[in-house]
């Protein structure tokens, strides 16, 4: 069984996002870029399913420019098996991903396909979904434990009742979650190896995907600037403040 996981590069985590002085979007020149870190957790997941000996192959898929490439490369470090590298400099939204995926799909012929539950860029959170309808696949968002058997799958999901056990069956798509697993680091081996393992490279044009985005984006800016703390002289006061001021207190 062949497994594929989708890895998007975006601003890394640690860094403070600036936003450009037009209000277009957010400064990305000059800017640590890595893999989305739910998109870690899905290759982690794909890595212990192969060592389990329950799959043969793991492919990554990426869609961007061509620096997309160094976070296939952490992929294939970390144990992955080549990578596929769709060329397009579009701003990509969910469906345009969906879509790409679907195709992929058709030649590849995976088993499982392994998503982040959501990008940290856009938290659209809406690619495995709609990927999922698209191939008419059975679907497993959010998952924090898969448990692969035969030909289906018991995959544990985080909801706010708390922890919810589905079985599905194979081929599907599940969007992985946080608390999934940790992933590993590339040891420096790996990383020699990765430069050599294969990432084949194609085009929207090539797969007939229009990948125009259907979405303007009007204006993004800064969050407001948190305000100052203030003393309080007594409880009183304390008590005042959150009933009036910040409205935490019901006042009957």
């Amino acid at each position: 069984m062949k497994i594929l996981v989708t890895v998007k590069r975006v601003i890394d985590y640690n860094v403070q996002v600036r936003v450009k002085s037009d209000n277009s979007g957010v400064e990305k020149e000059n800017v640590k870029m890595s893999m989305n870190p739910p998109d870690e957790n899905a290759v982690e997941e794909a890595l212990r399913i192969k060592e389990a000996g329950k799959a043969d192959e793991i492919i990554i898929l990426s869609i961007g420019e061509e620096k997309c490439q160094e976070t296939i490369r952490t992929a294939l470090a970390m144990g992955a098996d080549r990578g596929i590298l769709v060329k397009t400099n579009d701003e990509i939204e969910p469906l345009s991903v969906s879509k790409i995926v679907a195709k992929i799909v058709e030649t590849e012929n995976p088993g499982l396909i392994l998503m982040g539950k959501q990008a940290i860029d856009d938290d659209s959170n809406q690619t495995a979904q709609m990927t999922s309808a698209l191939l008419d696949w059975p679907q497993a968002t959010f998952a924090s434990k898969i448990e692969m058997e035969e030909n289906t799958a018991i995959i544990t999901r985080e909801i706010d009742e708390g922890l919810e056990r589905i079985k599905v069956n194979i081929p599907f798509i599940a969007s992985c979650d946080l608390r999934l697993n940790e992933p590993r680091y590339a040891s420096l081996p790996n990383i020699m190896k990765a430069k050599k393992k294969p990432i084949e490279i194609k085009s929207t044009e090539e797969l007939g995907i229009d990948t125009k985005p259907r979405i303007e984006n009007l204006k993004i800016s800064e969050p407001p600037t948190r305000q100052k703390g203030v003393m309080v002289s007594d409880v009183a006061e304390l008590v005042q403040k959150l009933k009036y001021e910040a409205k935490v207190i019901w006042v009957s």
